[in-house]
């Protein structure tokens, strides 16, 4: 038997020590990074998510504060203060709100603005640059809408039913939406319009046909429906380079991968740049640093690196539809002409009279989400698609268009089709709706469906938090059994 010299003892032992401690033994790899570096940032955005909902609660959709801490705030886990009082301040003379006390979390502050609804600013900005934000002073079409028949105006001139149409069926439809088994799914409103007629409308108490609420991203429906009508025009296209400067910029600009991204790719949701509105990040940094913090949507949109070839990979992001609202812009020219297209060239000629578009500081669309309107507009949107692009005998926006938005993204073909161009289409393994429907999509159930089979739009807005799931899809199912 061999016997160690003492004298190598020690440095057997501290070259041990060296091998366990090293950072890849897998011994001593016990380290989890659970820490939530996010969590001031995540703090900021929910104090300025609380300030535009408030401020968009109280100054856009009229509604009192009990009923914004009811209904509005519901969708956050911890809403600061009460009806009551708290660390808010409502200024109903400058329209604004402005939430928690400075400190290591700054105070939030949301403000509204003529034509627009509220603007969030940034932490370093108070309710004294209240002047220096954007507005949008255009005035409205002439006329009154309570005296234009529908679809132009409000006036109904004839609410008996159809014949066709069961009455029992479609209150029953109208209950299934509205009588939820969780109190999580809040239905504000359905509105279904049969061969161009309003045959049903239904509110929540405390909401009317009047009532603005936010779209959420039922808003990239309407963002596509302009670009639409840019591409008709030809003044932009659809599957050349969208043409403008990336952030970071790159040694060789010219070379940037990112060149080869085409509008067809971000309407598509395939731009394959990297994600950063999910995976836990949607409410600490990406676009929520544009919707509720005041950082610019145009900038964010631009600093993405990418991580996979355009066009072979569907992710949903707020930010690749502010791509193709960016390219509108720079295809429009002019600031004057971009802040009046979406009235000019879609709202005014279809009766959106109740419909906001809302913009950033800059005075950039958040044509992504941030869209206050009522479910009647919403419904004259949908009878714009249900008529093939046509109102009033004037074509608005091209069959190709159409065609274009309810086609799958290559992406999705064979992974459900579910989603088109900013709108999305009945899932392949689904077959108990007609699959030439399509609808729009926002988050806290807001959808307005299309279903050119039965002539048929059905707008469905809620105020739904928690878990969500409302099924636009099963509500059509619903309302199908009323007609025959």
């Amino acid at each position: 038997m061999k016997i160690l010299s003492t004298s190598l003892i020690p440095a057997l032992v501290i070259t041990a020590l060296l091998v366990l401690s090293y950072p890849g033994a897998p011994a001593l790899a016990q380290q989890d990074e659970n820490y939530d570096y996010w969590q001031h940032q995540r703090e900021m955005i929910r104090r300025g998510q609380q300030a535009v909902f408030m401020c968009n609660g109280l100054f856009t959709s009229r509604r009192s504060l009990d009923e914004v801490f009811a209904r509005e705030l519901a969708f956050l886990p911890e809403p600061i203060g009460t009806p009551e009082g708290g660390d808010y301040r409502v200024d109903h003379e400058l329209q604004a709100v402005e939430i928690g006390r400075p400190g290591p979390v700054p105070t939030m502050r949301a403000v509204f603005r003529e034509g627009i609804g509220c603007i969030i600013l940034p932490p370093d900005q108070t309710l004294a640059d209240i002047d220096d934000l954007p507005e949008l002073t255009l005035p409205l079409p002439p006329g009154d809408a309570a005296r234009i028949p529908w679809p132009d105006g409000d006036l109904i001139e004839d609410d008996s039913l159809p014949p066709g149409v069961n009455a029992d069926a479609l209150q029953a439809a109208s209950d299934w939406a509205f009588d939820r088994p969780t109190p999580e799914q809040f239905t504000v409103s359905l509105l279904v319009v049969h061969e161009g007629r309003i045959i049903h409308e239904r509110y929540a108490p405390g909401f009317d046909q009047t009532t603005r609420t936010r779209t959420w991203s039922t808003a990239k429906s309407i963002a596509t429906t302009l670009i639409g009508m840019l591409v008709d025009d030809g003044r932009l296209t659809l599957d050349e380079p969208l043409g403008f400067d990336w952030y970071p910029q790159v040694a060789d600009a010219e070379h940037d991968p990112r060149n080869a991204i085409t509008l067809r790719h971000v309407l598509n949701m395939s731009s394959g740049l990297d994600t950063v509105d999910n995976r836990g990040r949607e409410y600490a940094t990406g676009s929520g640093l544009s919707y509720w913090a005041g950082a610019s949507s145009v900038t964010g949109a631009r600093s993405r690196g990418l991580i996979r070839e355009p066009g072979t990979h569907w992710d949903y992001e707020n930010y690749d539809t502010l791509l193709g609202v960016y390219a509108m812009k720079l295809a429009l020219g002019g600031e004057r002409a971009y802040a009046e297209f979406p009235r000019k060239a879609l709202l005014d000629r279809i009766g959106m009279r109740n419909t906001l578009v809302s913009t950033d500081r800059f005075g950039d669309f958040i044509l992504s989400s941030q869209v206050y309107t009522n479910a009647r507009d919403l419904a004259r949107f949908g009878l714009l698609y249900l008529q093939d692009g046509v109102w009033n005998g004037e074509r608005l926006l091209s069959e190709e268009w159409i065609e274009f938005v309810r086609t799958p993204a290559p992406a999705t073909v064979g992974r459900g089709g579910f989603y088109g161009g900013q709108w999305w289409l009945v899932p392949e393994n689904r077959d108990d709706v007609p699959k030439d429907a399509y609808s729009t999509s926002g988050n806290r159930g807001q959808y307005t469906i299309v279903v050119p089979s039965h002539d048929l739009v059905i707008v469905r807005r809620g105020l739904d938090y928690g878990r969500q799931g409302f099924d636009r899809w099963d509500l059509t199912r619903e309302v199908l059994q009323a007609l025959n």
